[in-house]
């Protein structure tokens, strides 16, 4: 009998206390910016990332050290002469009225075929050497 009087006695204690309480509503809102955070928190999250990454590249001197200036210069002169002929092939298939040309077209180890869709304009592109494939899909306006 003594033991149903302390827990009535406690519950209605806890019933008098607990009325006079107020909830209120929790809100997240992310850090990171991909996620919808502030976009200032981006440079912050990088840095704190390098910062903690421990891991180096064993290769990378190597790399810079193998080449030398010449042979940096010519590779800078090869990338910028393929540019421009990239550059004029894509020129001469471009008629500003129309836009691209459908066709296949060749350019060293890469094939590039242009073709029309329902989606738009398909543009597939195809390493021979590695059988790698990148598709671009120019919508319709």
């Amino acid at each position: 009998m003594l033991k149903k009087i302390t827990t009535s006695l406690l519950l209605l204690f806890a019933l008098c206390f607990t009325t006079g309480m107020n909830a209120q509503q929790f809100s997240y809102t992310p850090i990171n910016p991909a996620f919808g955070g502030n976009t200032f928190n981006y440079q912050w999250l990088i840095q704190s990332a390098e910062a903690q990454n421990k891991f180096t590249d064993p290769d990378a001197a190597s790399r810079r050290d193998e080449l030398s200036d010449l042979d940096s210069f010519a590779d800078g002169l090869n990338r910028q002469l393929l540019s421009q002929l990239s550059r004029n092939l894509l020129n001469a298939q471009v008629n500003f009225e129309n836009g691209l040309e459908p066709g296949t077209f060749s350019f060293g180890n890469l094939e590039v075929e242009i073709l029309e869709s329902l989606d738009g304009l398909v543009v597939n592109i195809l390493d021979t050497t590695t059988g790698d494939t990148t598709t671009v899909v120019i919508p319709n306006n």
